[in-house]
């Protein structure tokens, strides 16, 4: 999972509260790799000092958005949490449409299918659906992440924004990954290109090693970027395979989709 420490808490815009942006910035550190986490962590995490996270934190544990492990001084995310999930979740009208022909789609090509929005600079599962027949572990669910240079999910999103907005998030996530960006930035011109061309990008094994998946952008009726994905092992889903018959299932699904809520498919 990307690491949170990209993120600058020391600088604050006039239009925003400090101390919120970083008891949010704390709450951000922690993911399915990151579960626990000490005070000391935090502080490197997100660049605040110590004592201040620690405040930071103990105040959250209040609110009922992180805990403190029992018998030391570790946090992890609380249950509050959860229910803003479910409120936002619910929110989601495209969740409920999505999701039949997600699972259609999960059983007939034998793969996972996601649907994703843009949080920072990765994608978050707002859907899930995996074909009942699998007999590989789920590597994601709603809530985990995606980083936006090398999955599939980011690439569908970049290409599905005009051209000066994925310019400047392009030139962020550069700034953000350093000397990383050199082994990402081919991945993600060829994955662009792929999708003027054909409408879809590809991740064959750049985000989770032994997995390669397909995915294609959806735009929502107010404008919201959303990205769909196929995804399955590497030897089940060869490159072939996502070009030849899971990427024209999966545009279709999403035209679909697009048709039923409002929304369309932008030509990218």
């Amino acid at each position: 999972m990307a690491d949170n420490s990209n993120t600058n808490t020391n600088e604050s815009r006039p239009d925003t509260v400090s101390a919120l942006e970083r008891g949010i910035a704390v709450l951000r550190c922690f993911d399915e790799d990151r579960r626990v986490l000490s005070p000391t962590e935090l502080a490197r995490l997100t660049g605040i000092p110590r004592p201040t996270v620690t405040r930071l934190a103990t105040t959250l544990v209040t609110l009922g958005l992180m805990k403190q492990e029992h018998g030391s001084e570790r946090f992890m995310l609380g249950p509050g949490v959860v229910s803003l999930a479910r409120v936002f979740l619910a929110g989601l009208d495209v969740r409920a449409v999505a999701r039949p022909h997600m699972q259609q789609l999960a059983e007939t090509m034998g793969g996972s299918v996601y649907l994703a929005v843009r949080d920072g600079l990765e994608m978050v599962l707002i859907e899930a659906c995996r074909p009942r027949s699998s007999m590989l572990a789920a590597r994601l669910d709603v809530g985990s992440r995606a980083p936006m240079a090398n999955s599939a999910l980011g690439r569908a999103y970049l290409a599905a924004l005009p051209p000066n907005e994925r310019d400047a998030l392009v030139e962020t996530l550069r700034l953000a990954r350093g000397s990383d960006w050199s082994a990402q930035s081919g991945g993600l011109q060829r994955a662009l290109d792929d999708a003027h061309r054909f409408g879809y990008c590809i991740s064959a094994g750049e985000f989770h090693r032994e997995i390669n998946s397909v995915s294609v952008p959806i735009v929502g009726p107010t404008g919201e970027v959303m990205a769909l994905n196929c995804g399955s092992a590497a030897f089940v889903f060869t490159e072939d395979k996502l070009r030849a018959e899971i990427a024209p299932a999966l545009i279709e699904m999403a035209k679909t989709l697009a048709r039923e809520i409002g929304g369309h498919v932008p030509h990218v």
